[in-house]
């Protein structure tokens, strides 16, 4: 095995060292670690204020009892095992996801899928975090004396920018190392705003006019949508579990990952739902993190405003690393540190136009529902591939690039999984219900948004189909 694949001059992760490695597999020697490590790297970036703000949608906007809300909320949050379950291709392969999906879309095919979902959707999702930690950032200053609100929205931005690629650059050790801490301080602060802000909660809180039949339906199906988005987005899981010894049992990195994202997200996302149901509409049009401000003492709120901040540096410093890694999977000649700056500007960039021009509340849950159409099918497939192949994975192989590799396929597309995807985006296009577009088929069922379980099911059933299709034809 050539040093290039396996990254032997690459130096020691620690915390205080860039990481240079890239894409390179990751040889036995070099593994270390710990699958409960995976806990606090997934827990740190989901004890996150976008978790009250979506889950204020559930009551506020969508009308559900508080009850249906946390039925909501714990029904999509079982949707972590995805992650789980493809954050063990990690160790198996010893490379990044990015690479691994070679074995499913083909070399060229690959380049595809992970150009647009592992590059261009990062920033999009870099951007939608930082909206959060921009309009905070912004709104203490403005409260602190700044005399520009626009010009406090640029300033958070880029700093806030500037700091999530130092993370990015410092790479996988520095993620290990801090990540704890990070989700110890962030559950404290979080935990504090929920014991200050549960005075002013109705605890029991009815709507005025209970939803019943279709409407009601439709209200849950949308509501779990915009929840499911997020662990279905998080198809990076790989990345952070590569370092793992191949002998890690993979129930113990699926149970770390899985618990690591779901257990915060459950918590304030409910807390989330009990606020929505204690403001008005108007309140919150620009973001439940203004209401939230009024309602801590004085002493709280600049410390919830940081919290927020490094949560936001948290999560995007995660996904500006795996993002980094996707553009040397594709093809584009660039080390792994000039890459994560790249996908830095790009972010900081649809953040401005994100900042000047939309509310976080609208901007928050239009995305995560439009994003499902890419999220769920490629999230279906790569599971599915995995169980299929009993997670075994050559890295050797996967970097094979010549015609007539295991992973060339069909002149460097693996139709399978292609076709796959695509028939899984269209079904949850069918199925999707939002305020700027309803599905055909989102219609015709009463505006139940099934846009999460049809592109899964399709996509993981016709991939299933093909591949032993595929598998009986070559043996024959």
């Amino acid at each position: 095995m050539s040093k290039s694949l396996r990254g032997g001059e690459a130096p020691p992760l620690e915390a205080t060292r860039v990481e240079t490695r890239g894409i390179d597999l990751v040889g036995d020697e070099e593994r270390h670690g710990r699958a409960r490590d995976l806990f606090s790297v997934w827990a740190a970036p989901n004890v996150s204020v976008l978790n009250f703000t979506v889950g204020a949608t559930l009551t506020l906007l969508l009308g559900l009892e508080i009850w249906q809300a946390l039925l909501v909320i714990v029904a999509s949050q079982l949707l972590w095992i995805f992650p789980g379950i493809i954050a063990v291709s990690g160790p198996a392969a010893g490379t990044s996801g990015s690479v691994i999906q070679r074995a499913i879309y083909g070399i060229r095919g690959n380049r595809i899928v992970i150009a647009f979902f592992g590059w261009f959707i990062s920033g999009v999702f870099l951007a939608l975090n930082w909206v959060a930690s921009s309009f905070m950032g912004a709104e203490l200053m403005v409260r602190w004396g700044f005399p520009n609100h626009t010009a406090a929205l640029v300033i958070v931005s880029i700093v806030v920018s500037a700091i999530t690629v130092l993370v990015a650059v410092y790479g996988h050790g520095m993620i290990i190392r801090a990540y704890g801490y990070i989700t110890i301080a962030l559950a404290i602060v979080f935990i504090l705003v929920t014991l200050f802000v549960g005075p002013s909660l109705d605890w029991g809180f009815t709507q005025p006019e209970p939803l019943s039949g279709l409407p009601l339906w439709s209200s849950i199906t949308i509501g779990f949508a915009i929840l499911a988005s997020t662990p279905l987005s998080y198809s990076n899981s790989a990345d952070l579990a590569r370092y793992l010894p191949r002998s890690t049992k993979p129930s113990s990195i699926i149970l770390a990952t899985s618990l690591g994202g779901a257990i915060p997200s459950i918590l304030f996302v409910g807390v989330g739902a009990l606020l929505g149901s204690a403001v008005s509409a108007d309140d919150v049009s620009l973001g439940i993190e203004y209401v939230l401000l009024d309602m801590l003492p004085v002493w709280l709120g600049p410390l919830f405003v940081l919290a927020v901040i490094v949560n936001t540096v948290a999560l995007n410093g995660m996904t500006t690393y795996t993002a980094s890694m996707a553009l040397q999977s594709i093809g584009i000649p660039i080390k792994r540190v000039p890459s994560a700056v790249v996908i830095g500007v790009l972010g900081t960039i649809f953040t401005m136009v994100l900042v000047l021009s939309t509310s976080l509340l609208g901007a928050v849950n239009l995305m995560l529902q439009f994003l499902l159409i890419i999220s769920a099918p490629t999230m279906a497939v790569y599971a599915a591939d995995i169980i299929l192949r009993r997670n075994r994975y050559d890295g050797i192989e996967l970097f094979d690039e010549r015609p007539g590799a295991p992973f060339w396929y069909h002149a460097g597309y693996g139709w399978t999984g292609l076709t796959a995807a695509v028939a899984g985006g269209i079904a949850s296009a069918l199925f999707i219900s939002t305020d700027l577009w309803t599905g055909p088929l989102a219609v015709s069922v009463g505006h139940l948004d099934l846009s999460a379980p049809a592109g899964m099911l399709v996509s993981a059933i016709w991939y299933v189909i093909g591949f032993r299709i595929t598998r009986r034809s070559v043996a024959s």
